[in-house]
């Protein structure tokens, strides 16, 4: 794995990842996964990723071919033999420097392979034997690479941690420009999409993360988080307007539709954007797995924000606006009214909606005049308890 993204191209084991999810998918048609199938044993070979294709043989998605599997563990072995002797004769003969690059190249190797545990064991001796903190800081950058090819979720929160303690030392901008690429696909992937949306609009104009995703991948991630975590004003200043996000969201497509029929109210335009987003969200690896409260999410939003116009207004015309049925409203609403997602009520004789939205200083006064009971209480028991 490489640690940087001068090259612009994406870390190739990433790629592996993603290739290896979409093969897990029955959404993916045959025909495509003959193709992947190719791509991934392509990979496998190039990088003798021994372990990786055992455990793929295992689980039928590749064929099992010992005499290759014995080539590849031939290789590696001689491979782990020649970086031994390099470490040896730097730890006799050269500098601290040159050790640590020997440790180092053995480190990347086992990544390379795909031998995970040995891999972290390396890093960690070699970390033992270097001393800049920009160093270290790239030594975290490979962890949090196997983290997410892994989906160690773990594993990368430890390493995030670790990252912002080496900050504390020191480290440039650059490389803490990086980690918030970094914690921002974590925050996604965890579905804290109100952090990851903050991180990933504060990395627009200093992104150099190609190992992980492509420009227009990021601006992606930036506007879905972002569409359900800031606010009307905060997404017109920070989304709508930023014209980093202006050169390159017409590149993705459905997403300039998707976010500006949203600001613009174009309800009818919003859902036919929003249905043509959906498969790119179900194929992929970080978002797939909430997809589902991703949905949900949306339409709350869009939902609230027709509504915040009115104090009621009939299910006709607001079927009318969003270019669905009257039933398919009724459902829906009725849905999101239950789980508490939306302040309204449905008057199904009239065929009208009425909202109820909370007055938020008036809760916040009821919530103050609670709290100043509960503190007057307590003194008025430590008050009995001191004149015993």
């Amino acid at each position: 794995m490489d640690g940087g993204g001068e090259d612009g191209k994406q870390q190739p084991h990433l790629v592996l990842a993603h290739k290896l999810f979409l093969l897990s998918r029955s959404d993916v048609d045959d025909l495509a996964k003959v193709d992947l199938r190719a791509d991934v044993l392509a990979a496998v070979k190039s990088d003798d990723m021994a372990a990786l294709y055992e455990s793929l043989a295992a689980d039928g998605v590749l064929e099992m071919d010992a005499a290759l599997l014995a080539e590849m563990r031939a290789r590696i072995d001689e491979e782990i033999r020649k970086l031994d002797e390099k470490i040896a004769d730097a730890e006799e003969n050269l500098g601290e420097s040159e050790v640590r690059e020997a440790h180092l190249a053995k480190s990347l190797y086992f990544i390379r392979v795909g031998e995970k545990e040995k891999a972290l064991e390396q890093l960690r001796v070699t970390e033992g034997k270097t001393v800049a903190v920009g160093q270290k800081m790239d030594l975290v950058f490979y962890t949090l690479q196997i983290g997410l090819f892994y989906m160690d979720f773990d594993l990368i929160s430890k390493s995030i941690d670790k990252a912002k303690n080496l900050f504390e030392e020191g480290g440039d901008w650059e490389r803490k420009n990086r980690l918030k690429v970094y914690e921002g696909l974590y925050c996604m992937a965890t579905r804290n999409f109100k952090k990851a949306a903050s991180l990933f609009l504060d990395s627009i104009s200093t992104f150099t993360t190609y190992e992980l995703f492509t420009y227009d991948t990021f601006i992606f991630y930036t506007v879905l988080t972002s569409v359900i975590s800031l606010d009307r004003v905060s997404l017109k200043q920070k989304v709508v307007d930023a014209p980093e996000i202006l050169a390159v969201i017409g590149k993705v497509p459905h997403l300039s539709e998707f976010l500006n029929s949203l600001y613009n109210c174009q309800y009818k335009s919003f859902f036919i954007a929003f249905s043509g987003l959906t498969e790119p969200i179900k194929l992929d690896r970080y978002l797939q797995p909430h997809f589902r409260y991703y949905m949900r999410e949306v339409r709350t939003v869009v939902y609230s924000q027709f509504l915040e116009s009115y104090k009621s207004v009939t299910m006709e015309a607001m079927a009318a606006a969003f270019g669905v049925t009257v039933d398919f409203i009724d459902q829906e609403l009725s849905r999101f009214i239950a789980a508490g997602k939306l302040h309204c009520k449905i008057d199904k004789v009239a065929g009208v909606l009425e909202t109820n939205r909370p007055d938020a200083r008036n809760a916040f006064y009821q919530a103050t005049i609670k709290q100043g009971d509960f503190l007057l209480n307590r003194i008025q028991k430590l008050s009995r308890v001191i004149d015993l």
